[in-house]
């Protein structure tokens, strides 16, 4: 099971991160590379506390599938809502600017996340709710795997 604990999982992500191009044609949804890059960003800063982003409100089914979306051996699909703050289609989230400090940002999020020790504490996601350190960094490969797949990468 690929997770961000791991170090060759890790790599892998930056490796397909590298390959992204402001111009990889996207192969479903609606944003560009350059506006996933952000996207991937804001949740990364978001669920470690560096930004805002409000959890859903009302009913939500989503804690009680957390262990299905998390550990399901399925890629997750095309076409799940993003919160409004994170929305970078709908205008919400960092806009982009350049493609390379754009890049930059996420890599520094990412590594962030990753790194041992933490040096912050997580927020409850947006979705799930409260997670554990193996539901977060299994959480962080699938958010950046399902984005990668999405330019092909």
């Amino acid at each position: 099971m690929k997770t961000l604990s791991d170090p060759q999982s890790r790599q892998e992500i930056l490796t397909r991160l590298a390959n992204l191009r402001p111009d990889t044609p996207r192969l479903w949804g609606k944003m560009n590379a350059s506006q996933m890059i952000c996207h991937l960003t804001d949740s990364f800063l978001g669920v470690m506390g560096d930004m805002t982003i409000e959890p859903k409100r009302g009913f939500n089914l989503w804690p009680l599938m957390k262990g299905i979306v998390l550990y399901a051996p399925m890629k997750w699909p095309p076409g799940v809502a993003t919160r409004p703050e994170i929305d970078q289609v709908a205008g919400g989230g960092t806009p982009p600017s350049e493609f390379g400090a754009d890049m930059r940002k996420l890599l520094a999020a990412f590594e962030k996340f990753a790194a041992q020790p933490r040096t912050f504490a997580f927020r409850p996601h947006p979705m799930f709710k409260v997670m554990s350190e193996k539901d977060w960094m299994r959480w962080g490969y699938l958010h950046c795997d399902h984005h990668l797949r999405q330019f092909g990468q």
